[in-house]
Parts: structure tokens; C-alpha cells; sequence
């Protein structure tokens, strides 16, 4: 593990890109657009505008800018919801699977 300042294991890449969210949990897939933050190899942080369970399980798709790199396409599941301003949730995301 890389001792860096946050001590975590993997570096974090600040984005303010566009994400697309699936919850997978609920019966209708429900759909949303929110803000990725940054995003690291285990993990995601994305703004939106309401509150989501933890333990959700999401489908998070951050599309590229360029057509020659693949869209980023991941499973994973909500570990954090903390409330940064009204109408402003940052959620901390978990990736399990990349497709």
C-alpha cells in the first residue's frame, strides 16, 4: 500500500463529470443523472440532489469524452450519504464489478 496523505490505498482522481445511476435494488430500476466527483479503482464519490440509502446496490455509468476510450460502466453499492448543503447529497460508492 502507497503511503499516501489520506492513507488511502488507491489515488483519487478529481472529475466533475456526468454519471448515470441505476438503482438496481428497487423494482423499476429507477434512473438519475448526478455529478462523479473524483473516482479511484475501488470507489466513486457523486453530488446529487436527494439522499439514497446506503447498502443500495447501483449500476454507474460515467460516459468519455473521447470516442475512442470506453465509457466507464460499474456495479457497486452505496457505503456513505453525508448531507453537504441543502438539496446537495455527496454519496461514497463502492465498485464490485466493472463491466
Amino acid at each position: 500500500m502507497v503511503n499516501y496523505d489520506d492513507k488511502r490505498g488507491f489515488y483519487r482522481m478529481l472529475l466533475n463529470s456526468e454519471v448515470s445511476i441505476t438503482v438496481i435494488d428497487d423494482e423499476v430500476n429507477s434512473n438519475f443523472v448526478a455529478t462523479c466527483r473524483d473516482l479511484s479503482a475501488t470507489g466513486m464519490a457523486i453530488e446529487m440532489s436527494h439522499p439514497i440509502e446506503e447498502g443500495t446496490n447501483i449500476r454507474a455509468k460515467v460516459e468519455s469524452s473521447n470516442s475512442s476510450i470506453q465509457a466507464l460502466d460499474v456495479r457497486g453499492r452505496v457505503i456513505r450519504v453525508v448531507e453537504d448543503s441543502p438539496d446537495c447529497y455527496l454519496v461514497g460508492l463502492s465498485i464490485d464489478d466493472i463491466d
